[in-house]
């Protein structure tokens, strides 16, 4: 999808930064420190596999540490290098900034990849990964707390948090030290979901501003609107379930090897059933097109594109051919700056990685507060609140003189589980980051990404010149 003259990843979201500072209000000075990276962890170690000794790379990026912990994914790709680590976790830290999440950025990656590889050399390997970061001090609660990523998921961070509570028996927060974790472990209802819950929340509000309706000339409601996800791994499939339950035609599903494609929409537990048993590919599946070339259908007519796979799909080589109106970032990175201003110019909306998919680490956020309070979300005042419902609709039913049957009466006075607060904190969130963004686009006529990220420059330097830089002055 790009051209060999394109900007790589960490390139490209340096040039985005530049383009957000010149509308910034920080300093020259400040601009270059929050640009910088501030300490990158490249680790190798030997693992026997076969009978023969594989050297293993792994890299771990704190970007910027004017909050702490820093935070971010782990990812497992034999495609990870040190560049691509440090603009994840660049892209980390405005991403916790804009959504006001009191964290810095981090990124961690192994260089592997995941399929080639048995349960038990993948656990080895991330236990000996986890022991390089706590030798180094480059993981713990308070320091830098890993979550998952591509190749990785709740299994990874249960072997993290069990290496590390191993190396710190004493430390009573050590689930804190990574988010992302089962249930069993310490982890939070609504975290495997949360990514592509945020994308749907984010694209809803998005939808609703009156001149993003104009310019995609769309009546605004997510019901009927047709969507095409390319990605369909956790984001990408949470993100199909929230926009299907209400009410939108998923007319394309892509992945690695083909595309699924249907304009009357996909069912996508169907597909998604139809892919576990048979291989993990899409092929065969009778109630949809199967597209050979997968890349193509990013090129298919639609309202919204949701690009929830990896970075650089979109460049200069195919920006021209999109056909969506507008362009929702689920993934890190999706579109280079070229292709950003061709897509612009021809009239979609962009919706930006740092605030489109910033649900995980709002979550991951919600997690950690979990683990430190080592209390579950909802477990004091659930009772307290149905009673107080409960007395006060009595009163009403009293004063109605029309009691309600026994169905009414439970869903009015239920009080909220852990999962319904994490969904309610994440929607609030998500409300708040998106009308943040599109009021400084409109007051600086600029597009939603130089927004978001003006807005997240903004808020990293009131907390640096809030805190003082310690040994910067004579």
């Amino acid at each position: 999808a790009t051209e060999d003259d394109e900007p790589k990843f960490l390139r490209a979201v340096e040039m985005f930064f530049d383009r957000a500072a010149k509308h910034s209000n920080a300093s020259e000075e400040t601009l270059k420190h929050i640009k910088s990276t501030d300490s990158v962890l490249s680790v190798t170690f030997p693992v026997e596999k076969d009978g023969k000794t594989v050297m293993i790379r792994g890299y771990r990026s704190q970007h910027s540490r004017h909050r702490l912990p820093c935070k971010g994914g782990i990812r497992f790709s034999s495609a990870v290098d040190l560049q691509e680590v440090e603009a994840l976790s660049a892209l980390m830290t405005y991403k916790c900034a804009v959504v006001d999440v009191p964290f810095g950025g981090g990124k961690g990656g192994i260089m592997i990849d995941p399929k080639e590889w048995t349960e038990a050399e993948l656990e080895r390997i991330t236990r000996r990964f986890t022991l390089e970061l706590c030798q180094k001090n480059f993981i713990g609660p308070g320091v830098d707390v890993p979550a998952p990523d591509v190749g990785t998921g709740p299994r990874e961070m249960g072997w993290i948090a069990d290496t590390y509570r191993n190396f710190n028996p004493q430390d009573v927060n050590g689930a804190a030290c990574v988010t992302g974790k089962a249930l069993s472990l310490g982890g939070v209802r609504g975290r495997t979901e949360a990514t592509g819950l945020g994308v749907y929340y984010g694209v809803r509000e998005f939808l609703a501003f009156p001149e993003v309706q104009a310019r995609m000339k769309h009546s605004g409601k997510i019901d009927g609107t047709s969507v095409v996800i390319q990605g369909f791994g956790n984001v990408g499939y949470w993100a199909a379930k929230f926009f299907e339950a209400n009410g939108a035609k998923i007319t394309g599903i892509i992945e690695h090897d083909v595309a699924a494609y249907n304009k009357d929409g996909i069912n996508v537990e169907q597909l998604a059933l139809w892919r576990k048993e048979n291989g993990g590919s899409f092929r065969g599946f009778p109630d949809a097109q199967i597209i050979e070339n997968p890349m193509s259908v990013l090129e298919a007519e639609c309202d919204v594109l949701i690009p929830a796979a990896l970075e650089r799909q979109i460049g200069m080589r195919n920006a021209h051919k999109i056909r969506a109106k507008l362009i929702g970032e689920a993934a890190n990175g999706p579109v280079t700056p070229a292709a950003d201003e061709v897509l612009r110019k021809n009239g979609a909306v962009i919706i930006p990685d740092l605030l489109l998919n910033a649900g995980g680490v709002c979550v991951s956020y919600f997690e950690w507060a979990k683990n430190l309070s080592h209390l579950r979300f909802g477990r004091m005042n659930k009772r307290w609140d149905e009673r107080s419902k409960e007395q006060l609709l009595s009163l009403v039913e009293g004063n109605a003189g029309h009691p309600l049957t026994e169905v009414e009466r439970r869903q009015l006075i239920h009080g909220a589980e852990e999962h319904e607060l994490v969904y309610s904190g994440l929607e609030d969130t998500m409300i708040v980051a998106c009308n943040e963004t599109r009021q400084t686009a409109n007051a600086k006529n600029i597009d939603y990404r130089t927004a978001a990220l003006a807005n997240s420059i903004n808020k990293i330097a009131a907390s640096l010149a809030g805190s003082g830089s310690i040994f910067t002055h004579a």
